[in-house]
């Protein structure tokens, strides 16, 4: 049988920034997006800021209203990623076989390490251990024989904690969790299941596999199989080729026009396009967008382009025909994300129908633009379509590379 674990740093941004700033390591802190225009959404926040119900998501001036007190510190996501790959060392000290899932969360088998380090409870209390002496952070850990149970598990205390889901133990730990605390569980799913009378992962795990699948599609088998311990998913080791490259944004208010939407998407074209030639990875063939709506629907569609590129402006006109081809307007939209993908090294472009002398200054001109941003910052030379929203004018470019999927 497999040994799993999923560690999961408590408070990751809020922790870092404790660690950079020492003043407010005793006070309410939350994390935040640009606040120049006072509409700052909360990313991360610590233990005392949860204790005034501040969550992530909240605006701002929503946080302040919950705790006039609370400190808030501009999110610094190279320090994120710094610390992300530090934490990683200390677990590589186990294993080689780790699959992150997100900057702060990753799942480690370590099924042969047993053989050395002792139990897979011990090696997570070692783990635990190292991290807080050596880095001063905390994390918690799931031990469990498959995936799942694990990411459950190290939700299950925080912070600082192991728990341990096991064969003999998992109706008793886990059936009795709310349905939405299984993994992959969003809204809709838990909406759908609530309305058959289904509000526990035992609920799941009883009901009759066909009724899920008539609800659910062949999802409603995969949830059945995971509410029962059957996940036998391997831990992917993270490749060291990078696959994609993505950037998503949550707007502050609910965007009703396609124009508004023009503004989000050409913010997020310049983010993945800077961060592609900045990668060394080439150019990429694919742009795919997702939306997601305020009833936090996501609807997603991808293109392959006629050449590959590294331009915003070919991914942002890519971005703008995939939207207009996708979403219908059923609602407001609340979220929205750019990857690029199927990336080249190869020169070898036929340019029948572009311009070749336009492609190449185009290509000039992005690359001053970003030894302008690298000598005096990212925000020091922005789109005017960007500059004139004030949703987005003080947004960094950079954006958040991290995110995860919600159903």
């Amino acid at each position: 049988m497999r040994t799993i674990l999923h560690s999961d740093l408590n408070n990751f941004y809020a922790s870092v920034e404790a660690l950079k700033h020492p003043e407010f390591k005793d006070k309410p802190l939350v994390v935040c997006g640009s606040v120049e225009d006072r509409h700052g959404i909360v990313l991360a926040k610590n233990q005392l800021a949860k204790s005034f119900d501040i969550k992530t998501g909240d605006v701002l001036w929503q946080a302040k209203q919950k705790c006039k007190d609370v400190v808030c510190v501009l999110a610094d996501h190279t320090s994120y990623e710094i610390m992300s790959k530090k934490v990683r060392k200390i677990y590589e000290r186990f294993t080689d076989n780790i699959e992150p899932f997100g900057i702060d969360e990753c799942w480690l088998d370590v099924t042969d390490s047993t053989k050395i380090f002792g139990s897979g409870e011990q090696i997570a209390h070692k783990i635990r251990e190292m991290v807080k002496q050596e880095l001063g952070l905390t994390v918690s850990i799931g031990v469990s024989f498959n995936k799942v149970f694990a990411k459950l598990g190290s939700d299950m205390k925080k912070p600082d904690a192991v728990t341990v889901i096991d064969i003999n133990n998992f109706k008793q730990k886990v059936w009795p969790l709310d349905a939405k605390d299984l993994l992959f569980v969003g809204r809709s799913t838990y909406s759908k299941l609530n309305s058959i009378g289904v509000h526990t992962i035992g609920d799941i795990a009883r009901l009759d596999p066909k009724v899920l699948s008539s609800l659910l599609g062949v999802w409603g088998n995969t949830l059945h199989c995971y509410a029962n311990g059957l996940d036998n998913s391997p831990v992917e080791k993270d490749a060291s080729e990078v696959k994609s490259i993505s950037n998503s944004l949550t707007s502050y208010k609910d965007l009703t026009t396609f124009e508004e939407v023009k503004t989000l998407l050409l913010l997020l074209s310049e983010s993945v396009a800077s961060r592609l030639r900045e990668s060394g990875l080439g150019k990429a063939n694919t742009v795919r967008i997702t939306v997601t709506d305020n009833a936090l629907q996501t609807y997603g569609k991808q293109v392959k382009l006629i050449h590959p590129t590294n331009s915003a402006i070919d991914i942002v006109n890519a971005s703008y025909e995939l939207f207009e081809k996708l979403y219908k307007w059923h609602n407001p939209v609340r979220a929205a994300g750019v990857s690029i993908c199927d990336f080249t090294h190869s020169e070898e472009q036929i340019y029948f129908d572009i311009d070749k002398d336009k492609h190449e200054k185009q290509e000039r001109l992005d690359e001053a633009v970003d030894n302008i941003r690298k000598k005096y910052g990212n925000a020091s030379m922005q789109r005017a379509r960007i500059l004139q929203d004030k949703k987005f004018a003080s947004t960094d470019i950079k954006g958040d590379p991290f995110g995860k999927n919600i159903d």
